[in-house]
C-alpha cells in the first residue's frame, strides 16, 4: 500500500504538482532502492525542465573576516574566543588584498561573513564597521558583487545597535552589498535549534530578516543545515517555510527572491563534542543527502529554480553525483573555505574552473559560468 501510495506521489510530482508536506514526507521515509531510483529520475526530470542540460558555476572567494564569535553553536569548529590559539581577525588591507587577489583570479563575486565578534565596531557601533568592510571591497572594486552578512549578522548588526532591520539591510545595500547568503537557517525549527544553536535567532526572526531584504531589493539564498538530529518531519517543514517565503515575495511583488536552494550536510569530525556523540559520525551519508536534495528539488522547484549541492561537505565527486539528482548548479570556486574545513570536511578548499567544468562535463551537461544572480558570462 505504501509502495502504491509513493507511486502515486511521484506520478503527480511528475507531472509538475507542488507535493504537500505530507507527501514530501512519505518520499523522505520511502527510502526502498526502486522508489529512490524513481524520486531521482522525477527530480532529474524537474531539473531538465527547469533548467536544461546545463549546469553553472560561479567563480568566487570565500572571505571570512573573523572567526572571533561571542556564540557557540554545537556544530561550529570555526569559532574562536579573542585571544585563544587559531583565532583571528583580518584588517580592512587584508581584506583589500584577498579582493584583489580575487579579482586577478578571475571573481566575480566575494561571499564574505564572519563570526559575531563583539569589538567589531568603529566609535562604539557595529554598523559603521560592517559599511567600512562594504566600501573598503566596493571602492576599489565597484563591479564586484558583495555577497554578505547572514541574517544571524543582521540581528547581531540590529541588536548592538538599536536598530531596525530595515534600517541595517538597507544601510549594506546602499553601502554596496548586492544580496544576502541565507546561512544561519540550520534548521527553522525552534526545538532542534535549541539543541544546535540556542543562543541564535529563532526561526521567526530569521524568516523576518529574509523576507525584510526582499522587500528593500536584497536577493538571498536560502540553506539547510541536514543530517544530524533532526527528523524527516522537521527537513519538510523547513522547505515548506521556504516555500512559502518565496510565496509571500512573489504575492507581494517584493523586487527581490531567493535564487537559490544548498543542502549543507552536517560534518562533525572536529564539532563539539555533544553533537558530534548525539549524531554519531564524523561525515556526511551522501545517499541520505542525494534523497532530501532530490526531494527539495521537487518540493521547491516551481518556486525556486536553482539547487546546488556542497562540494566543499560532500566532496567534488559527492556534489557531481548530485546533479543526476536535481541540481543544477555546482557553486563556486571560494579560493579559500574555512568554517567546513576547520569541522573536519575532506572536500577541500578551493576548485578550479577546470575542475569544475570537468566535473559538469563527466555527466554529459555543459558548464556555463555565471553570476552571483544566476546571468550567464559565458
Amino acid at each position: 500500500m505504501l509502495t502504491q501510495t509513493v507511486d502515486a506521489i511521484l506520478d503527480c510530482a511528475s507531472e509538475g504538482a507542488d507535493l504537500s508536506p505530507e507527501q514530501g514526507l512519505i518520499l523522505l521515509e520511502a527510502n526502498h532502492p526502486k522508489v529512490t531510483e524513481r524520486l531521482r529520475e522525477v527530480a532529474d526530470k524537474w531539473r531538465s525542465r527547469d533548467c536544461g542540460d546545463t549546469v553553472t558555476y560561479v567563480i568566487n572567494r570565500n572571505l571570512n573576516f573573523t572567526n572571533i564569535c561571542e556564540q557557540h553553536c554545537n556544530f561550529c569548529a570555526f569559532r574562536r574566543d579573542e585571544g585563544e590559539a587559531g583565532a583571528f581577525w583580518l584588517g580592512f588591507e587584508q581584506i583589500l588584498q584577498k579582493a584583489k587577489d580575487a579579482v586577478e583570479r578571475g571573481a566575480t563575486e566575494i561571499c564574505m561573513q564572519g563570526g559575531l565578534n563583539p569589538k567589531a565596531q568603529i566609535n562604539g557601533q557595529f554598523l559603521p564597521y560592517y559599511l567600512q568592510l562594504v566600501k573598503t571591497i566596493k571602492n576599489e572594486f565597484p563591479n564586484l558583487h558583495l555577497h554578505a552578512f547572514s541574517p544571524q549578522e543582521v540581528q547581531f548588526i540590529a541588536r548592538g545597535d538599536r536598530l531596525s532591520y530595515d534600517v541595517v539591510i538597507g544601510s549594506l545595500r546602499d553601502a554596496g552589498v548586492g544580496s544576502m547568503p541565507g546561512t544561519a537557517a540550520e534548521v527553522l525549527d525552534d526545538r532542534i535549534r535549541q539543541v544546535i544553536c540556542p543562543e541564535k535567532i529563532n526561526t521567526a526572526t530569521w524568516l523576518e530578516i529574509v523576507e525584510t531584504a526582499h522587500s528593500l531589493g536584497v536577493p538571498t539564498t536560502s540553506t539547510i543545515l541536514c543530517g544530524h538530529i533532526e527528523t524527516h518531519q522537521q527537513q519538510i517543514a523547513h522547505l515548506q517555510k521556504l516555500r512559502s517565503l518565496q510565496q509571500k515575495a512573489i504575492d507581494r511583488n517584493y523586487p527581490a527572491r531567493i535564487t537559490e536552494f544548498i543542502a549543507l550536510p552536517f560534518v562533525g569530525e572536529q564539532a563539539p563534542p555533544s553533537l558530534r556523540r548525539r549524531v554519531g559520525r564524523d561525515q556526511p551519508i551522501l545517499t541520505d543527502s542525494l534523497r532530501l536534495m532530490a526531494i527539495a528539488r521537487i518540493f521547491l522547484g516551481n518556486w525556486i529554480m536553482n539547487h546546488q549541492p556542497s562540494w566543499v561537505k560532500l566532496g567534488l565527486s559527492g556534489a557531481t553525483e548530485a546533479l543526476k539528482w536535481g541540481c543544477n548548479d555546482i557553486g563556486g570556486t571560494l579560493m579559500e573555505e574555512h568554517i567546513t574545513t576547520m569541522a573536519g570536511a575532506t572536500g577541500g578548499t578551493c576548485q578550479t574552473v577546470k575542475d569544475l567544468q570537468q566535473a559538469i562535463a563527466s555527466v554529459g551537461r555543459k558548464p556555463l559560468q555565471r553570476d552571483t544572480l544566476y546571468s550567464i558570462i559565458h
